[in-house]
């Protein structure tokens, strides 16, 4: 029997902004060949982690509309010369708003539009690695979760965190979806899929599903 090796796949996190998020660079060890997940800002930071490990990004990748995590998105596709992936068309009208949200608070930001937007239907690349795509709606309409299954790996965006869930506290924020979509949708992934959140520390469904009080809920 021949043993087909996985492709082996390297993660960088860069907590960004006041927001402190995490915008996370995904790449091929054995091409370098990645992307920039959710930019929010810090451009001059990003690059340097870019040239820092030596990565050679293809694409940039939002997993939602907020400006913590697309409001550098356009500054860096153009430092870069790459196109945009995601979020969901769902959350077009927070990337028309990108510069509105910047004055609310206190820092700039350029409206942004992807290249391609991604739904279930598609599948994302980056390099040889493929993610599936599941749309989570809740903390926004186009919220989308990345998830890798070769690595059981899973870029969660703002939809799931060590112990808690994204906010629904915004008017177009739905607490019911997005537990349907958590709960539909990524709970239904085995324990030892592991995930890098919008913010803070790293986790696993497993961890979660034990321990996350917002997932306890009847």
């Amino acid at each position: 029997m021949t043993e087909t090796k996985q492709p082996s796949m390297k993660a960088a996190v860069i907590p960004v902004t006041p927001f402190q998020q995490n915008c996370t660079l995904i790449w091929d060890d054995a091409t370098k060949v990645g992307a920039v997940i959710d930019p929010g800002g810090d451009i001059d930071t990003i690059m340097g982690v870019i040239a820092e490990v030596g990565m050679k990004p293809e694409k940039i990748v939002l997993t939602h509309g907020h400006i913590d995590h697309a409001g550098g998105a356009a500054e860096l596709k153009e430092k870069l010369g790459v196109e945009i992936e995601g979020p969901h068309e769902a959350d077009k009208f927070l990337l028309q708003g990108l510069e509105e949200q910047g004055k609310e608070y206190g820092f700039e930001a350029r409206n942004v539009m992807p290249d391609k937007w991604l739904s279930e239907t598609d599948v994302l690349k980056i390099g040889p690695h493929e993610f599936e795509i599941r749309h989570c709606p809740g903390h926004s309409p186009g919220s989308l979760v990345y998830i890798n299954h070769a690595h059981k790996f899973i870029l969660m965006g703002d939809v799931i965190f060590q112990g808690s869930i994204g906010r629904t506290d915004f008017p177009y924020g739905d607490h019911q979806a997005l537990i349907e979509a958590i709960k539909t949708k990524l709970l239904t992934l085995d324990d030892s899929y592991a995930f890098i959140p919008g913010h803070g520390t790293g986790s696993s469904i497993g961890m979660e599903r034990r321990s996350n009080p917002f997932l306890r809920e009847k």
